[in-house]
């Protein structure tokens, strides 16, 4: 089985897990285009599990940057999907298709999440530690 985004002006709409044969005789009478996509593609790299049951980088061969989902961007000059940008500031990595911030997060073993409103009010700012 594979899975397939549902695209309709560069946007997913829908994402199905088919056989390939299942689009020899489907009729699809929306418009759109049903592109494969791979459940083991992140950040333009194929992951897998090892021999200890971990799931790792396992230089296999990507497909399309990301596995789809419902809103994702396909963008068809890179041939890649890439999610929703999560914020004003941030830029998309054309290596790896995913989203970075401005600059990031502290190292220090802690959990953080990113709080636009401190960036745009002070370039310097914008992670805030979770601590609960």
């Amino acid at each position: 089985m594979a899975h397939y985004a549902k695209v309709v002006d560069g946007k997913v709409i829908n994402v199905i897990t088919a056989e390939a044969e299942f689009f020899d005789t489907f009729v699809d009478t929306e418009p759109g285009d049903w592109i494969q996509t791979s459940y083991n593609t992140y950040g333009n790299q194929h992951y897998g599990y090892d021999s200890n049951g971990n799931y790792v980088v396992d230089g296999g061969t990507p497909l399309r940057g990301n596995f789809a989902g419902v809103g994702f961007t396909y963008d068809s000059t890179h041939d890649v999907f890439y999610s929703q940008k999560p914020d004003a500031s941030w830029t998309l990595n054309t290596s790896t298709f995913l989203w970075d911030p401005p600059f990031a997060a502290p190292d220090d073993g802690k959990k953080y999440y990113w709080d636009e409103s401190l960036y745009q009010s002070d370039n310097t700012k914008g992670w805030v530690e979770i601590t609960k």
